[in-house]
């Protein structure tokens, strides 16, 4: 079976061409992690969970089937008024290190330059980006470049505070910690008290 993304530079932007992953390929990488660490994959408990499984992927990682432009669509208008933001949008993800969840909570603020988004296109630019094997760091400059990309407003900041699965149930097992990440695009270009506003509006 011949996969789209092998031998590929990550950095190359074919990378994010749209995919559908293929459910009997899925299904197959299921029974291998169950027959690897010892289990009885025709017991009854387990005889649907690759595809279970197969399913399941294919709605996590959906973010390869799409690009910014496809989840913006006709949402995009004339720019009227001034700063806007939308805070705590809720994510899920993978890491892609580990294939373990990380989780929480994306603020996006940009200042509008010729085009503003409709509202609800903003979570789901952001789905686009987080149904993806990531890691947050990437994520948060992902939407920032992907908002920057669809309507190029003046500025466009990110904030992102997640909880990441391989750092709670392996390794140094710290349940309690959150790691924030931020990312901007065109600061360089509007003033300090703008740049404040932007920042604030999402702390």
């Amino acid at each position: 079976m011949k996969f789209p993304y092998e031998a590929l530079d990550v950095s190359d932007k074919s990378f994010f061409t749209p995919y559908s992953p293929p459910a009997e390929a899925l299904q197959k990488a299921a029974e291998i992690i169950l027959l690897s660490i010892g289990e009885n994959v025709k017991r009854e408990g387990l005889e649907r969970t690759p595809k279970r499984f197969a399913k399941a992927y294919a709605e996590i990682c959906s973010g390869y089937q799409y690009t910014a432009q496809d989840a913006v669509g006709e949402g995009v208008f004339q720019g009227e008024g001034g700063l806007v933001s939308v805070r705590d949008i809720d994510f899920f993800s993978l890491c892609e290190h580990h294939m373990l969840p990380f989780w929480g909570k994306i603020s996006v603020a940009y200042l509008p330059q010729d085009k503003i988004l409709g509202l609800s296109k903003i979570p789901r630019l952001t789905e686009v980006f987080s149904k993806r094997l990531q890691v947050q760091e990437r994520l948060t400059k992902d939407i920032a470049t992907g908002i920057n990309e669809v309507i190029a407003p003046r500025a466009v900041a990110v904030r992102i505070v997640g909880s990441h699965m391989c750092m709670m149930m392996r390794g140094v097992k710290k349940s309690g910690s959150e790691t924030v990440t931020e990312f901007s695009v065109g600061l360089d270009k509007i003033s300090q008290q703008e740049t404040d506003r932007l920042w604030k509006s999402i702390e």
